[in-house]
């Protein structure tokens, strides 16, 4: 059994895909700095705020004895539309990649064709001939 299991896990495609698995995680992480620190920034000059804490009160709160607020309910856009960008940017770059794995690969030469012999009816030929003698 153990094996089976090392000859599974040490297969091509699956060591591929565990790669191809942190990869994608780390140019997550890239992507998302990217959308925090550049692309939220600009977008926020347009709304004059910052892209992530845009948000729309769709109910009001009580102040309770310690002076906080409870009970708010908040619809934060900015966040999923953050989330947005950030897929978009990450399945972009994947399509992409694919693309241009997909266009490297050699394309498969077709297989010669097997020489063609004499046909199922030429052979009948032949045997009715035969037996004809």
């Amino acid at each position: 059994m153990l094996k089976e299991f090392k000859e599974f896990a040490m297969k091509g495609n699956l060591v591929d895909i565990a790669v191809g698995f942190v990869m994608g995680a780390a140019f997550k992480e890239v992507v998302t700095a990217f959308t925090g620190g550049i692309v939220s920034p600009l977008v926020g000059l347009i709304f004059n705020s910052d892209f992530k804490d845009l948000r729309l009160k769709l109910q009001e709160g009580t102040q309770n004895e310690a002076g906080e607020m409870v009970g708010e309910v908040w619809l934060e856009y900015g966040t999923f539309l953050t989330n947005v960008i950030d897929f978009i940017i990450v399945a972009f770059v994947m399509f992409m990649v694919v693309k241009g794995v997909n266009k490297m690969k050699k394309k498969e030469e077709p297989a010669p064709e097997a020489p063609k012999g004499p046909s199922e009816i030429d052979l009948l030929m032949e045997i009715r001939d035969s037996l004809k003698k």
